[in-house]
C-alpha cells in the first residue's frame, strides 16, 4: 500500500482538493449573493430606520436583545417584535422601563425623545420585515 500511495499523490489530492472547494466555495458565494437582494428588504429601508438603527448600536441594544438571531439571548428577540405587537406597545414598553418589578431583569431607561422613539419603531418596523425564511422559529422570540 505503502507504494501506490506516494509524496506526488498526496499534493496531488490536496491541490485538487483544494482547488475543488475553492471553486465551491465562489459558487456558493455567488448564489448568496445573488439571492441576497431578493430576501433582505432595502427596498423599504428609510433615513428614520436608518437612525433608528444607529439608536440601536448607541445604545447597545444587542447587549442583551438579539435581532435576526445575532446578539445575546439575555433579552428577547426582537427581529418580529413589531408584528408581535406593534408600535403602541414598543413605545409603552420602552418608555416604563425600568418597571421595578422584583426579580425581573429590567431594561434601563434610555430617555428617547418623540423623534428616536419613532426612529426606533421604525427601525424595529424594517427589521420585521425582512424575509428570515421563519426564524425565529417560536413567534414570541
Amino acid at each position: 500500500m505503502s507504494s501506490s500511495f506516494t509524496k506526488s499523490t498526496a499534493r496531488n489530492i490536496f491541490y485538487g482538493g483544494s482547488v475543488f472547494f475553492f471553486l465551491l466555495f465562489l459558487g456558493l458565494s455567488f448564489d448568496t449573493m445573488t439571492a441576497l437582494p431578493k430576501l433582505d428588504n432595502r427596498a423599504n429601508l428609510t433615513e428614520s430606520a436608518i437612525r433608528g438603527k444607529k439608536i440601536w448600536e448607541t445604545r447597545n441594544c444587542i447587549g442583551c436583545h438579539t435581532l435576526l438571531g445575532e446578539g445575546a439571548y439575555f433579552a428577547p428577540e426582537l427581529g418580529n417584535v413589531y408584528k408581535r405587537r406593534g408600535p403602541d406597545f414598543i413605545k409603552a414598553w420602552i418608555n416604563s422601563q425600568p418597571t421595578g418589578a422584583p426579580g425581573r431583569r429590567q431594561m434601563p431607561q434610555f430617555h428617547l425623545n418623540d423623534t428616536e422613539m419613532a426612529d426606533m419603531i421604525e427601525f424595529l418596523k424594517y427589521s420585521s420585515e425582512i424575509n428570515t425564511n421563519k426564524w425565529p422559529p417560536n413567534i414570541e422570540g
